[in-house]
């Protein structure tokens, strides 16, 4: 007689186990992000320091220092000097044209050169990543020396693209690692009528009628006789014992007992089940009959 037996432990794990990955999966990917911006904009500060190094030697100064760079907001900053300094538009154009290249996250930004006193706008350009949009003027006229402080503001896009380019060249890798460590834990089911230990593992032992079915010794005994299973047999009828009385679709046991081989032969199904059908005319209690247009059944008497 079969019954039916479920295995909530299992799928709780299971379950525990699709948390656990997808929450490892967000705190790599955020930690990646995270770790990646930090770096760049440390890397950017530094450059930004070259740009007023470089401003004060074409100024003639060499000895005075470039101030903290401040950031006064998340793609905007500001160089400081110690002394006031003069400049060339066109060499100033250049310098940061030539260092901030080397910034992957810098490819548009503004420029403006601000009088100290009043923060008013002594010179100013735009530098874009398309050279046809660069907005640059009066390169020829040399600034007077004064107090000038530089602002510059990158494009905001430029840390989210550059984020959202680390997530997708992730998202293979967390699809492999997904699909191999989703199938390691995926919890084995316990079929109906099979026998369980004293552990409540299954031992896919099934009964019915005067046949015994052992599926991992893969033989069956009918009538004190034991007959040996091949392993595609003993997959094919743990199919059937699983849904007794049960039509089971031709192309179900198909994929499911040759899916792993990727080549699927019509006939060898109807070979397999001939055979089955053979080993288990000893019992004339169970047999499996065709179903026209459908596929099969495992009728128990």
């Amino acid at each position: 007689m079969f019954e039916n037996h479920k295995l909530p432990e299992g799928k709780v794990r299971y379950l525990y186990g699709l948390a656990l990955l997808l929450l490892v999966s967000v705190t790599c990917v955020a930690f990646s992000m995270r770790g990646s911006d930090d770096f760049d904009i440390a890397r950017r500060e530094v450059l930004l320091r070259r740009v007023g190094h470089e401003l004060l030697l074409q100024s003639g100064d060499s000895t005075s220092r470039v101030l903290p760079v401040e950031k006064i907001a998340e793609n905007e900053y500001l160089i400081r000097f110690e002394h006031e300094l003069t400049f060339q538009p066109g060499s100033l154009v250049n310098t940061t044209r030539r260092l901030l290249a080397r910034d992957p996250l810098a490819a548009d930004y503004v420029v403006n050169v601000l009088n100290c006193n009043n923060s008013s706008v002594a010179y100013g350009y735009a530098i874009s990543q398309n050279v046809k949009d660069d907005i640059v003027a009066c390169l020829g006229r040399v600034q007077p020396r004064a107090c000038y402080m530089i602002n510059i503001k990158f494009k905001q896009t430029g840390i989210n693209t550059a984020k959202n380019g680390y997530l997708l060249a992730s998202l293979p890798f967390l699809a492999i690692a997904g699909f191999v460590f989703l199938r390691s834990i995926k919890p084995q089911k316990v079929l109906p009528g099979e026998q369980k230990n004293q552990e409540g593992q299954g031992n896919r032992v099934f009964a019915w009628g005067g046949v015994l079915f052992d599926a991992d010794n893969r033989q069956l005994t009918i009538n004190e006789k034991t007959i040996d299973l091949t392993g595609t047999e003993t997959r094919l009828l743990l199919i059937f014992a699983a849904s007794p009385n049960e039509t089971i679709e031709r192309s179900r046991l198909q994929k499911e007992i040759w899916e792993d081989e990727g080549v699927i032969v019509g006939r060898s199904l109807d070979m397999f089940i001939s055979k089955l059908r053979k080993k288990l005319e000893p019992d004339p209690s169970s047999k499996i009959v065709v179903i026209r247009g459908k596929g099969y059944k495992l009728e128990v008497s």
